[in-house]
C-alpha cells in the first residue's frame, strides 16, 4: 500500500468532462458480446482506448464513434495467459487505467449430478480469473500517478439463491467479498467496486428464458417491468470508473431494475389494494 492519495475529482459543472476517457486505457474481460460488448462500447464512446480479451477473436470487434478495440487473446483461467495479456497492454499502449472483469458465466446444471471438476471450471472462470486479473493490473496501476480503477461484473445469483447455478452463484458472491477486501489492501492508489447484475437481456437471453414470450413474463417480474440491458451495466462501470465516483470503493452497486417480486405476493390471500 502506497499513501499517495487517489486523485481528486473534476468537480461537477466544471469545463472539463468527467466522463471523458480521451487518453485512458480500458481492458474489458470477454468484452466482445452482451455485457461485455455493451461495456466497451462505451467506453469507446467516451473517448477511452479499448482492449477486449477472449480465448476466440470475434468476428466483429466492439466499435463506436468510428473507434475500435483492440483485441488480445487470452483465458484468463490461466494465470500466464492473464501475465501476457497484460504485459502485452503495457507494451503497446504504455498504461492501463480501468479493468472491467467480466468474462464469467454458467450453464443451468443440476449441482448433485455434475462432476467436481465442472464445479472447479465453474468457480476458476468467475471468482479465480478475476483475482489473476486484478492482481496483475494492480501491478501497473499502483506504479501510475492518477492510480487505477477495478470493476468486477457480479450478479444478484450471488446475493440470493441460484438453484440452477449453484457454483456460479457461489463465486460472485466470493467475487463481491473479494472486492471489498483488495479495496482495502490496494488503496488509496486502486480503487475496486463490483457491479451487481440483475436479470440483462442480451443475444444469449433465450437461453435462459425461453423464446419472446418467456423473456416478457419474465420482465414482467421486475419492478420497473423491463430487464436490464448491457447499457445499463455499462453506464454503471463508466460512473465507478470516473472521477464522479473518486471516492467510491468497496462498494457494490447493484444494477437490477428493483430486483424479483416475492413470490409470497403471488400467494396471499390479501388485497394489497386495500391496505394502502
Amino acid at each position: 500500500m502506497t499513501n499517495a492519495p487517489n486523485p481528486r475529482p473534476t468537480p461537477v459543472g466544471d469545463a472539463a468532462d468527467p466522463l471523458d476517457f480521451s487518453g485512458s486505457v480500458v481492458l474489458v474481460t470477454g468484452g466482445s458480446r452482451g455485457i461485455g460488448r455493451g461495456i466497451s462500447e462505451a467506453f469507446l464512446g467516451h473517448g477511452a482506448d479499448v482492449v477486449i480479451c477472449g480465448r476466440n477473436e470475434p468476428d466483429e470487434l466492439p466499435s463506436s464513434g468510428g473507434r475500435e478495440a483492440r483485441f488480445v487473446a487470452a483465458d484468463v483461467r490461466d494465470a500466464t495467459a492473464v501475465d501476457a495479456l497484460i504485459s502485452d497492454i503495457e507494451a503497446t499502449e504504455g498504461r492501463l487505467d480501468v479493468v472491467v472483469n467480466n468474462a464469467g458465466g454458467a450453464p443451468h446444471v443440476d449441482a448433485a449430478e455434475v462432476s467436481p471438476r465442472f464445479h472447479e471450471a465453474i468457480i476458476a472462470l468467475n471468482l479465480t480469473a478475476p483475482l489473476h486479473v486484478a492482481q496483475r493490473a494492480n501491478r501497473v496501476m499502483r506504479t501510475q500517478d492518477t492510480g487505477g480503477s477495478i470493476i468486477n461484473i457480479a450478479s444478484v445469483s450471488g446475493v440470493r439463491p441460484s438453484p440452477g447455478t449453484a457454483a456460479y452463484g457461489a463465486a460472485k458472491a466470493g467475487l463481491i467479498g473479494l472486492t471489498q477486501s483488495l479495496a482495502v489492501e490496494w488503496a488509496p492508489k486502486v480503487r475496486l467496486n463490483a457491479v451487481v447484475a440483475g436479470l440483462i437481456e442480451t443475444e444469449q437471453a433465450h437461453l435462459h428464458y425461453g423464446d419472446e414470450e418467456g423473456v416478457a413474463a419474465v420482465a414482467a417480474t421486475v419492478p420497473l417491468g423491463r430487464m436490464g440491458t448491457p447499457t445499463d451495466l455499462a453506464n454503471a462501470c463508466v460512473f465507478l470508473a470516473s472521477p464522479l465516483a473518486s471516492y467510491v470503493t468497496g462498494s457494490t452497486l447493484t444494477v437490477h431494475g428493483g430486483g424479483e417480486r416475492p413470490a409470497f405476493l403471488e400467494e396471499a390471500q390479501v388485497d394489497h389494494e386495500d391496505c394502502s
